[in-house]
């Protein structure tokens, strides 16, 4: 939330356009500040209205977030995400360099999850655990191409601001704390498979693994698209801002523009404060494609990605590998991954 500090002669190293002392404003919000002229509202211009001046506030301060942008490339991109996630957010409002982001966080992830498919496949031998390498990230990356559409036109029909990339990036967050979770499980999982020696406790396990980095992972996706929400009502909070002087600062306004202050009339005072009342501010109306994104919309959207997914895994198994069945690359579609679970906690326990 933005606040209005004060207002005090333009002395600073920025001069406003057209003044040698005019009336200056000071904006602070935590770790940010503007002054005489500098703005830490991403690319937003706000304007001081002095009775019929205008006078514009240009944005000459670096954007908040740069600095962990420009130093990220020494980090991970797992580090990244867990330490600066503000940072991340920051990058992804303003869709600065995403492609290079995504592509850091997809190979993340293939390399995370190939690790792990091949855990997976180990219980049937070396062969399953080849082929388990290749399946699992296509699973996380078909599941993406299927659904990526959905969450982006049902944003545009809702009228939020979200573009491609934007919707791409924020579920390859997701994707890669899950891929990484999954990988740090791996040596847990490798353990159970040694010592173990029961396939329904394997295969119970690895669900179980995959379904709560699964939920980390999603909450990423949720927390960076209120993140892009609160920056939308920010803005448009922010691009109808105006800061309306009154009577005695438009005199020393004119007074610096036009030479010396002349005494107020009455007919003077009383216009000026109709137009100090006209240029009061509104309430924000937030115009098509600057809405915020519908959190509503995104729990379904994440419903429709676990269903997909979880369809999608059943028709590309097996990933495990039972060891008393020989080697398949692909087995017939019948039954369901829900049936399926069901029928092996039932085989475990009884």
């Amino acid at each position: 939330m933005i606040e209005l500090v004060e207002g005090e002669p333009a002395s600073g190293d920025v001069t406003l356009e057209g003044m040698q002392n005019g009336v200056a404003v000071v904006v602070r919000r935590p770790q940010s500040w503007l002054r005489h002229g500098a703005t830490v509202l991403d690319n937003v211009i706000l304007s001081i209205v002095h009775g019929v001046f205008v006078m514009p506030i240009v944005s000459l301060q670096p954007i908040e977030g740069m600095r962990g942008t420009m130093a990220s490339g020494k980090q991970l991109i797992i580090e990244r995400i867990l330490r600066d996630r503000a940072g991340i957010w920051d990058q992804i409002i303003g869709e600065r360099d995403l492609p290079k982001l995504i592509l850091r966080m997809l190979l993340t992830s293939v390399i995370s999850l190939a690790a792990y498919g091949a855990v997976l496949g180990a219980s049937n031998g070396w062969l399953q655990a080849l082929v388990s390498t290749v399946k699992l990230p296509l699973l996380f990356l078909a599941t993406l191409a299927i659904c990526l559409p959905t969450l982006y036109l049902f944003n545009l029909v809702f009228g939020a601001r979200l573009s491609v990339l934007q919707a791409c990036a924020l579920i390859m967050v997701a994707i890669t704390v899950t891929a990484v979770l999954t990988f740090a499980f791996a040596p847990i999982s490798l353990f159970f498979l040694i010592t173990a020696r029961s396939y329904a406790f394997f295969k119970l396990l690895n669900v179980a693994i995959l379904a709560l980095t699964a939920l980390v992972g999603l909450r990423f996706l949720t927390s960076g698209m209120r993140a892009l929400n609160e920056h939308v009502v920010e803005s448009t909070f922010a691009n109808q801002v105006f800061v309306t002087a009154d009577v005695s600062q438009r005199e020393l306004v004119s007074a610096t523009v036009g030479g010396a202050a002349q005494a107020p009339t009455n007919g003077d005072a009383r216009g000026a404060r109709q137009n100090q009342n006209a240029a009061e501010p509104q309430a924000p109306q937030p115009a098509a494609g600057d809405r915020p994104a519908s959190m509503l919309l995104l729990y379904i959207w994440i419903l429709l990605f676990g269903f997909v997914g979880t369809q999608l895994a059943w028709t590309l198994r097996p990933f495990f590998g039972d060891p008393g069945q020989p080697f398949e690359l692909f087995r017939d579609i019948s039954g369901t991954f829900y049936s399926d679970i069901l029928n092996t906690l039932g085989s475990l326990l009884g």
